[in-house]
């Protein structure tokens, strides 16, 4: 494959190196993420020299390419690279008419998926790019997606996920809600979960050489550290959250958990399940039966505490002890 064909695979995986702010990129690391990307692109490509890699960073830095603002920071007597500006990248610059078709066409064929059930995600990417891109005049008006804008920690998402992918160690300087201070942890993120508008990072913490759950708004701050990453072997996390509610998993088994839910409230559980193993075993008068396959944590009793007197839950009888002595707190305060 001749290298005018694989530039703009060249561009984007420099682009990528250069946004990293949980990985150090030397020349040497430049030239193995390009060939990397061009032998999975293509299995034939011959990989390119450091030349090729000066070549195309002095194109990147000109007006004729992006007019990136690149740092090169030292370290003894090598060269890391980096963006001055962290929200830099080439993929963030306006889309040229050409381009702009080239995505509306891309759409359109994207578009052809929509209802098919292993497809549901189509409907929110293909309204995200519209709005984003401004590809529909008035888009960005008419839709709004969930988020919440005043969240401490969101900053840490970017450096985390980039530590993913480069498989970075990091020094974390975590507080929780009961610490009087903020510790330092050496920690190797895994993975990224968004639960109730709030992010977590699961991971191996060497501190207590244990899996790890950190809130993103508990990082006060997040640095490079030096040593092996040890990578995720053998936890798969849509596995591993299949019988919870939320991000807390209790060791244990999972319990089948029966809940009463009202008339007036069965529409809302019916259309937007308490939990994924959710199953109808009663119909009467009184309601609708439901029952779950969950392991029971606090995100389990803050969504069923969240329905009020329309749910009834009949068992596990330890689970109705503590609701009810939630409950008897709750009424204590607005008795008086």
């Amino acid at each position: 494959m001749p290298v005018n064909k694989n530039a703009t695979i060249r561009y984007h995986v420099l682009d990528r190196c250069f946004t990293s702010r949980g990985r150090r990129y030397f020349m040497a690391d430049l030239q193995v993420a390009v060939n990397e990307a061009l032998h999975e692109y293509d299995g034939t490509a011959k990989g390119i020299s450091r030349r090729q890699i000066f070549e195309d960073i002095k194109y990147m830095e000109s007006d004729q390419g992006w007019a990136i603002p690149l740092d090169r920071h030292t370290d003894g007597k090598r060269v890391w690279y980096r963006y001055a500006d962290p929200d830099f990248s080439i993929n963030k610059r306006p889309l040229r008419d050409d381009e702009a078709a080239q995505l509306k066409e891309a759409l359109l064929t994207l578009g052809r998926f929509k209802g098919m059930p292993q497809f549901k995600w189509v409907n929110e990417l293909v309204a995200r790019l519209e709005a984003g891109f401004g590809l529909r005049p008035g888009a960005a008006q008419v839709i709004e997606f969930e988020e919440n804008p005043y969240l401490k920690g969101s900053e840490h998402i970017t450096p985390l996920f980039h530590a993913i992918l480069g498989k970075q160690v990091l020094s974390v300087e975590y507080q929780g809600f009961q610490q009087d201070a903020p510790r330092t942890h050496r920690f190797h993120p895994w993975y990224l979960k968004q639960y109730n508008n709030r992010w977590f990072v699961f991971g191996w913490n060497e501190v207590g050489d244990r899996l790890t759950n950190m809130a993103m708004d508990r990082i006060r701050g997040i640095a490079h550290a030096e040593g092996p990453y040890r990578p995720n072997t053998d936890i798969d996390f849509t596995e591993h959250f299949d019988d919870v509610v939320g991000v807390t998993v209790p060791h244990g088994p999972a319990e089948t958990v029966e809940i009463q839910v009202s008339p007036e409230l069965w529409p809302y559980v019916e259309t937007k399940p308490l939990h994924g193993s959710q199953k109808v075993v009663k119909r009467d008068d009184v309601g609708i039966t439901v029952r779950l396959q969950v392991k029971v944590n606090y995100e389990l009793q803050a969504l069923l505490l969240s329905h009020g007197e329309g749910l009834h839950v009949r068992s596990p009888e330890n689970l109705r002890e503590n609701l009810h002595e939630r409950i008897r707190k709750m009424g204590n305060i607005y008795g008086e």
